[in-house]
């Protein structure tokens, strides 16, 4: 049982694929531009050669650098795992750089070390990033294992604009602790640190790292990267109460956002919203062209945030919005009306394990009217204005007169009530993105 955890450990199953078939197409469309994929490999500090995909805009713009967001894989899992990533960030004007980590997917090396040796396969990326002249900013996306990568490099790396960490733990150590009762382990206590113990000299041999310094909590407080933690409630494999260890002693700017799902679910619409913000805030792309704003408006649509699900996600909202506001982005073109385009078009048909590409811009319930206080900051007061012109209902006495008027004025406020919702999605969309302008149109 003891050898069976410690592959568990540092030989989980490995992610065999076709890049051809599991990754986006070296030629392909999305929110109507071309991107293409370009395949490399790099060689780290220990001689293993990584297995990378970059993705970038074909033909890629003129005189102009574009910022970058690398993505960190999760344990057993490897690059196909970006492609979501793409989906949101590459209309953006934000390339997407993905790797399998040294013992992962179809890089070189026998073991995975959660982290450990993972950042130096991260540092040997960002180092081929910083040379290339076409790349600015640089930003870290990682899930699990990734996550943790990240925060251990960004501790040593304080000129990365942005992190966000989906389902970091705080300690390998305690998380291993935590596993033993998730699996209902009967051992009595002693007995399991004994065993531990045992585990640590073992894999100190065959992995050759020690699983004591695999420590979040103690790089956290030494950490000002801008950051964006979320965690799924619930995640019985990595808990929440993880994220909130980190966060509470990390030292930078930070929010979180905590969702319905477990550990390896598919994110939601508020979570990749979020994402599509904070790295638009921190990374600050070049402004896209107005013919193709229309199509990847998307994108930035709050649709199926609620106010019904808690307050507290519109906070999560309006604090990441917030972040990096020191150095104004760059200002989107938005077109608020209009039917939505489909915007993501492929070729390959069996994309079943990885990369499944969710439905980004599902359009939700539409908001009620509210007003949103966060400290003392800043007020936001979203005014649910309708967008053209209405007309008042009829009063009582005509209603009781008139059972045709009845029912007119109903359609008539149930449109007046539809526009002041659709009115109030839009208002917090572009308040969000830092373009709004309080007008209030007045109803004749």
């Amino acid at each position: 049982m003891i050898d069976q955890f410690i592959n568990f450990v540092i030989r989980p199953p490995r992610a065999e694929y076709n890049p051809d078939q599991y990754l986006w197409e070296k030629n392909f469309t999305l929110a109507g531009r071309k991107f293409t994929r370009q395949d490399l490999e790099l060689r780290n500090s220990r001689g293993h050669t990584l297995r990378c995909s970059h993705y970038l805009p074909s033909p890629f713009p003129a005189d102009t650098s574009l910022p970058c967001v690398v993505y960190c894989h999760g344990n057993s899992g490897c690059r196909a795992d970006a492609n979501e990533a793409a989906v949101i960030l590459l209309p953006s004007n934000i390339t997407v750089f993905t790797l399998d980590f040294s013992g992962s997917g179809l890089s070189d090396g026998n073991y995975v070390s959660l982290g450990w040796h993972e950042r130096d396969d991260l540092k040997v990326v960002v180092s081929y990033l910083r040379k290339n002249e076409q790349i600015s900013r640089i930003g870290l996306w990682g899930r699990s294992m990734g996550a943790v990568t990240s925060l251990l490099y960004g501790a040593e790396d304080p000129s990365i604009a942005g992190m966000v960490l989906d389902s970091a733990f705080s300690n390998l150590f305690n998380l291993m602790m935590e596993l033993v009762d998730v699996y209902k382990i009967r051992l009595p206590k002693f007995t399991v640190k004994v065993a531990l113990q045992y585990m640590r000299r073992v894999i100190q041999k065959k992995a050759k790292f020690d699983i004591m310094d695999i420590n979040a909590l103690k790089v956290a407080p030494k950490t000002f990267i801008p950051a964006l933690f979320g965690h799924a409630k619930g995640d019985k494999f990595i808990q929440p109460h993880h994220s909130d260890l980190i966060s509470l002693s990390y030292a930078g700017d930070k929010n979180m956002i905590k969702f319905d799902g477990d550990h390896n679910s598919t994110r939601p619409q508020v979570f990749y919203d979020l994402v599509s913000v904070f790295f638009h805030n921190v990374l600050h792309p070049p402004q896209v062209s107005p013919e193709c704003s229309s199509r990847y408006e998307k994108y930035y649509d709050l649709g199926d945030l609620q106010v019904d699900a808690g307050i507290e996600e519109q906070n999560s909202v309006l604090n990441v919005a917030r972040m990096g506001s020191l150095h104004k982005p760059s200002q989107l073109q938005d077109n608020p009306s209009g039917q939505i385009e489909e915007c993501c078009s492929y070729t390959s048909s069996n994309r079943e394990s990885w990369g499944r590409c969710s439905s980004l811009g599902s359009v939700g319930e539409p908001f009620p009217d509210c007003n949103v206080s966060n400290d003392s900051e800043v007020t936001l007061k979203v005014l649910a204005t309708p967008l053209r012109t209405s007309k008042h209902a009829p009063a009582a006495a005509d209603v009781k007169k008139d059972k045709k008027k009845v029912s007119t004025a109903s359609k008539k406020s149930g449109r007046d009530k539809f526009e002041k919702l659709e009115a109030l999605s839009q208002r917090l969309r572009l308040c969000i993105l830092k373009r709004v302008k309080h007008r209030r149109n007045h109803s004749s």
